[in-house]
């Protein structure tokens, strides 16, 4: 278990915050959160996905992956310095 919780430990956590915001709100915080989680990793695919597609063409001159470029969601490239 994370964080070495126990059973005990994390049943009294669940009833703290069914308690805090009521069971009519819980499903709507566990599918926001999974919306969220969904997002995050599907930018992540994206900017590796990027990163890998890139050739060395894209580098600079001196052959540095400092420079990264990334599309936005305007579809403008937009330049990252590290």
């Amino acid at each position: 278990m994370p964080f070495n919780l126990g059973f005990s430990e994390l049943l009294v956590i669940l009833v703290i915050v069914l308690l805090v915001f009521g069971a009519k709100r819980l499903p709507e915080m566990g599918a926001a959160m999974g919306k969220g989680i969904r997002e995050f990793k599907r930018s992540l695919k994206d900017v590796q996905g990027s990163i890998e597609g890139g050739s060395s063409d894209d580098l600079p001159a001196g052959g540095s992956s400092r420079h990264i470029e990334q599309t936005g969601r305007s579809g403008d490239p937009k330049k990252l310095s590290q």
